[in-house]
Parts: C-alpha cells; sequence; structure tokens
C-alpha cells in the first residue's frame, strides 16, 4: 500500500510539473509572439523651429504614428545646434531604435556619430538637407528637395521676367551657412544667371532662415544700396517676410519697386503674393511624414527602391497666388 502511495505522489508530481511546464512554454510563445509584433521605433533628429516650413514639417512627421499604429516616433529638436542633434542621435543609437532619422542643421561633420549608428547596425535616413560624409555608405537613403534645382527656378522667375538683357542689382538672402539649403540653392541660382552679364548680386548676407533676422539683414542693404537693388532673392519665404517688412518701413513698395523671389511655399507668403508684395516662390514641400514612413518601411524590409527619394515642387507667380493660397496647409 506504501509502494503504491508513493507511486500516485510521483505521477501528480510529474503531472503538476507537466502543466506548469506547458504555463511557461505557453508564456514563451506569447512573448515571441509579441516581440514580433513590436512597434517599429523611429528616432528624428530635427534642425529645430526657425520657420513656418520647419513647423510644419515637424507636424507632418510627428503624424507618423497615426498613419501606422505599428511604428513609434522619437523626435528631438535641435534648437539650430550640431552639437544637441549629434547628442540625439546618440542617444537613439543607446535606446536602439530601428532606425535613425537626420534632418541636419549643417551638412559636415557628421561622419564619426553616423559610423557610430552604422556598427550598431541602425539605418539612417537623411531628410530634406543633406550631408557629406566620406563613406556613403554610412547613409541608407536621402529624402527631400533638389535644392540646387530650387535656385535654378527662383533665377528662371527672374529672367523670365526681365529677360536676359537686362541691367539687374540683385540683394540676396543666403540661408544658414553650411547647410544644404543654401549651398544648393545659391549654386543653382549663380549658375543659372550666368548667361545674364548685366545680372549683378551686389549684396550678399546670410538671415539664418529666419524672418527677424530677414528683416534686420534687408534694413542693412536698404540702408547701405536701397535705390540701387531692383530684385530681392531669399533662399526661404520666412526671410523674405521678414524683408517685406523692411521694404515698406523703408518707404517702398515690395512686388513692384523691388521683385522678389523665394523659397517655401507657406502660407503666409502666398497672402503676401496675392497682395501684390512678391512675385514668385519656389515650393519646397515640408509635408515629409508620409514619405519618411514609406521610405523607413522599405529599409526595414530591405526593399528599398530608391537611395534618393525627391518631393514633387512646382513654381508659382503672383498671378496665380489667389488661386492657389487655399491649398496652402501650412
Amino acid at each position: 500500500m506504501k509502494f503504491k502511495k508513493i507511486a500516485a505522489l510521483a505521477a501528480t508530481a510529474v503531472l503538476t510539473i507537466g502543466i506548469f511546464a506547458g504555463c511557461g512554454g505557453a508564456s514563451q510563445q506569447t512573448s515571441s509572439s509579441n516581440s514580433s509584433s513590436k512597434k517599429k521605433v523611429i528616432g528624428f533628429a530635427q534642425v529645430g523651429a526657425e520657420s513656418g516650413w520647419r513647423t510644419a514639417e515637424t507636424t507632418s512627421i510627428k503624424e507618423i504614428p497615426k498613419l501606422d499604429p505599428n511604428f513609434e516616433l522619437k523626435f528631438s529638436d535641435g534648437q539650430q545646434k550640431q552639437e544637441n542633434q549629434i547628442k540625439a542621435i546618440r542617444s537613439f543609437i543607446a535606446e536602439k531604435v530601428d532606425i535613425i532619422a537626420l534632418d541636419p542643421v549643417v551638412e559636415t561633420g557628421w561622419d564619426t556619430v553616423l559610423r557610430e549608428a552604422k556598427n550598431a547596425k541602425i539605418p539612417v535616413v537623411i531628410v530634406d538637407r543633406n550631408v557629406k560624409v566620406a563613406d556613403n555608405s554610412l547613409v541608407t537613403a536621402f529624402l527631400g528637395s533638389d535644392m540646387e534645382e530650387e535656385g535654378k527656378r527662383a533665377a528662371k522667375i527672374v529672367i523670365d521676367k526681365f529677360g536676359k538683357d537686362a541691367k539687374l542689382n540683385i540683394a540676396e538672402l543666403q540661408g544658414t551657412v553650411g547647410s544644404t539649403a543654401m549651398i544648393g540653392r545659391q549654386k543653382g541660382f549663380n549658375e543659372t544667371i550666368k548667361d545674364c552679364p548685366n545680372y549683378k548680386i551686389i549684396k550678399s548676407q546670410t538671415g539664418d532662415f529666419t524672418r527677424a533676422k530677414g528683416k534686420e539683414v534687408m534694413e542693412a542693404f536698404l540702408k547701405s544700396d536701397g535705390n540701387k537693388i531692383n530684385v530681392l532673392w531669399s533662399h526661404n519665404d520666412d526671410m523674405a517676410v521678414g524683408a517685406i517688412q523692411a521694404i515698406e518701413e523703408y518707404g517702398k513698395k515690395p512686388g513692384k519697386d523691388i521683385f522678389i523671389v523665394s523659397v517655401d511655399g507657406i502660407k503666409d507668403m502666398f497672402k503676401l503674393m496675392a497682395d501684390g508684395k512678391s512675385n514668385g516662390i519656389v515650393e519646397c514641400n515640408p509635408l515629409l511624414g508620409p514619405q519618411l514612413l514609406e521610405t523607413s518601411k522599405q529599409v526595414l524590409s530591405g526593399k528599398l527602391k530608391d537611395k534618393i527619394v525627391h518631393t514633387k515642387e512646382g513654381v508659382f507667380t503672383q498671378d496665380q497666388a489667389k488661386k492657389e493660397l487655399p491649398n496652402r496647409k501650412y
């Protein structure tokens, strides 16, 4: 009888162990299932919030989790300082995000931190402004505008208005020195007006892509050469908005006394152009959230179609401003 009782107890113990083993197995399977369905994390290092365009870009990218709930976004505002962006990227690496997206304040100085990302096997997508690195394998893809083409389009607006033989004195408001937008737009514009021997850029200074600085620099331009300037070429709309204020305070009529062309396509600039205070806008689309999401999916699935993805953009003149104004989302 004692032997039978011991055998029964042993059988019960084996059955109990089997039950717990079964529970443990089910738990492990659930954990594995959760792991496979885990959200993909994008770490986005933004330049800052220097303009209406930048705010629109940030808003669009922050919409990514709403566009696809399988994605999570970690966002960092670099406040227009490269060191802040580098710190953010290193934080993303430490947090083991799935992909890093960088909108760089300037082109150079990224090799070390991007190599750290590569060593951590985290792909990097450059957004809006590009970078220059010694090893192109540090960058998985670029998503944004063709800045040089934007400069060419801006120059073409001026040429179409005045012709190649006109005598023009041009004032240039540059973007942030060292940024892709500044370098590309300036190069494209300058190369296009080479065929116009009497076009002269008599003033050129950075306005850092901000309204306040654009106004400040334009005030200085007008103070020294106010009666000579025929054309204002601004690397972005926000600087042009500030410049228009300066022109009006100086006693001239923007859009008439001084022909104005700028890049971006923000709502405020379209309002001014509809009022006849500006003459041409080269669009630079900031609504990059959907394209960044799609590019990230392609990268993470190993099915990246194009390493360079350019946004679709248009050119608008004064006679189109009122019609286009209601379509502006930013």
